[in-house]
């Protein structure tokens, strides 16, 4: 397997262990809770280097990314049926959340707060994580790809 795109995935699971993210959460946080934020961040990863970027380049970064989650879901111990079932479910949710994310810029804090809603269990307000994803999507926009391919960042 290509492993020259492993800085990116460690990125977004650093980004995702970020604890700030879970302070709202009711209850301890699971992995699909982890899951939703690591698909979250490669949502507006791929939102923002679309563009620019060679198709080939960002296909095989999307194959990587999903490879990896499969070996991870593996690696908890799902069945080969189970990992079947769960991995379409998590496509499924992707592509909803690229699809809500779209026009990102575009909605105001309480529409940013509501798209996150949908996706994650929390009673609480959303408005921390709308405008932490607003200042991640800006922060993407002012790197370029190979700055994650190259290297993981801090959170």
């Amino acid at each position: 397997m290509n492993i020259k795109y492993i800085n990116i995935y460690n990125n977004l699971v650093n980004l995702t262990r970020n604890k700030e993210l879970y302070k709202n959460f009711d209850k301890q946080d699971t992995f699909s809770d982890r899951l939703i934020f690591f698909l979250l961040h490669f949502a507006f990863f791929l939102k923002v280097y679309k563009t620019g970027n060679d198709k080939k380049i960002m296909q095989e970064i999307y194959d990587y990314l999903f490879r990896q989650l499969e070996l991870s879901i593996r690696e908890i111990g799902y069945g080969d049926q189970s990992i079947n079932k769960k991995m379409k479910d998590y496509l499924n949710l992707f592509y909803s959340m690229i699809d809500k994310i779209h026009y990102w810029e575009l909605l105001t804090i309480d529409e940013k707060s509501s798209i996150l809603e949908q996706y994650l269990d929390i009673n609480a307000d959303c408005s921390f994580l709308a405008n932490y994803f607003e200042k991640y999507r800006l922060k993407l926009i002012n790197n370029t790809l190979n700055f994650y391919i190259k290297g993981v960042i801090k959170p």
